[in-house]
C-alpha cells in the first residue's frame, strides 16, 4: 500500500471465449493475484478485496460465457429486435456470462456471483491495445462493455461510469470517457469523408462496412448512454442525406441500405434517437418503400 499510494480497488474481470481457451494460465494467474491480495491484513478501506473476503463473500473475480461457448448473448438479439427493454439485455447478458473461471472453477455456473460483482461495481472499463479496430467496427466492444454497463445499471439502478483505454502505446496509455471515444471514432472515421470515399472503392463490402457501423453505434445506444443524438445525425447526414453515397449504397448493396434504413428508424422509434431533422421520418419511411418496390 505505501508503495501504491492509493486505496486497493476490487476489479472483476468479464473474459471472452477467445481468451478462455488460449490463456487458461493467464486466467489461473490473475486468480492466484486475486486470493494473494485477500489474504493480506489491511484495513478495510484499503482492500476492498479482503474486506469482501473477511465477510465472507464469493471469491471469484473472473467470469466467461460456459466453457465452448462464446460471445455475450446480447448480440443476436439487438440484431433481430428481440428486447423490450435494456433490462431485458442485462439479463440474457448476466445469464450467459455467469460462469466463474480460476481457482479450480473451470467454468462453474456462479450468475449470482457475476450479479454481487456488478451490483458493487462502480465503472466499466474496457482497454484495447491496438489501433487495427475501433469501437464501432466490431460488435465485441459494444456487446462485452455495453453489456456489463447494461447489467450494472439494472443491478444498481444507477448507471455505472464508463470508460475506454487505449492502451496501444503501452509506454502512453490514454483514458477517455466512453462517451468521448465514440464522438471520436464517430468524427474521425465513421462520418469522415475520406474514409468514406475509400469504402466506396470496395462497392458491395464498403457499403457493408457502412451499415455495420450504424448497426454498432446502434447497440452502444441500446446498451448505455454514452451515444448522443449528434452522433446518430452525423452518421445519417453522412449516409443518407448525401446523395453520393446514397446512390452508391443503394447500387453497391441494396440490402445495406435498407438495413441501415432500417436501423435508423428503429433508433427513432426506440428513443435512442431524436433526429435534428425533422424529416428524417418521413425520408427513412419512404427510403424504405423504395427498396422494396425495387426489390419487387
Amino acid at each position: 500500500l505505501a508503495d501504491l499510494g492509493r486505496p486497493r480497488i476490487d476489479v472483476t474481470l468479464r473474459i471472452s471465449g477467445l481468451f478462455r481457451d488460449a490463456f487458461p494460465e493467464q486466467i489461473e494467474l490473475i486468480a492466484s493475484a486475486c486470493r494473494a491480495v485477500a489474504a493480506l491484513e489491511e484495513d478495510d478501506l484499503a482492500n476492498p478485496l479482503a474486506a469482501a473476503a473477511r465477510r465472507g463473500e464469493g471469491a471469484a473475480r473472473i467470469f466467461g460465457a460456459r466453457p465452448g461457448a462464446y460471445g455475450a448473448g446480447i448480440e443476436a438479439m439487438i440484431d433481430g429486435g428481440r428486447w423490450a427493454s435494456r433490462q431485458d439485455l442485462a439479463e440474457a447478458f448476466l445469464a450467459f456470462g455467469g460462469h466463474a473461471y480460476g481457482g479450480g472453477a473451470n467454468g462453474a455456473a456462479d450468475a449470482g456471483g457475476l450479479a454481487a460483482r456488478l451490483a458493487a461495481a462502480d465503472a466499466v472499463i474496457h482497454a484495447q491495445d491496438n489501433r487495427e479496430h475501433d469501437i464501432l467496427d466490431s460488435a465485441d466492444y459494444a456487446e462485452f462493455q455495453g453489456g456489463l454497463a447494461a447489467a450494472v445499471e439494472a443491478l444498481k439502478g444507477s448507471a455505472p461510469r464508463l470508460y475506454h483505454a487505449d492502451h496501444s502505446r503501452p509506454e502512453a496509455p490514454v483514458v477517455r470517457a466512453l462517451g468521448e471515444e465514440i464522438g471520436r471514432v464517430v468524427r474521425g472515421r465513421a462520418a469522415n469523408p475520406k474514409w468514406i470515399a475509400g469504402m466506396m472503392r470496395h462497392g458491395h463490402r464498403g457499403a457493408m462496412e457502412m451499415a455495420a457501423t450504424v448497426d454498432l453505434l446502434f447497440a452502444y445506444a441500446a446498451l448505455t448512454d454514452a451515444v448522443g443524438d449528434q452522433h446518430f445525425d452525423a452518421l445519417y447526414g453522412a449516409y443518407i442525406l448525401d446523395d453520393d453515397v446514397r446512390d452508391f449504397i443503394a447500387g453497391a448493396n441494396p440490402e445495406a441500405l435498407a438495413d441501415m434504413a432500417a436501423r435508423f428508424a428503429e433508433a427513432s422509434e426506440r428513443g435512442l434517437w431524436s433526429p435534428r431533422h425533422n424529416s428524417a421520418h418521413d425520408r427513412l419511411a419512404a427510403l424504405a418503400g423504395s427498396i422494396r418496390e425495387a426489390a419487387e
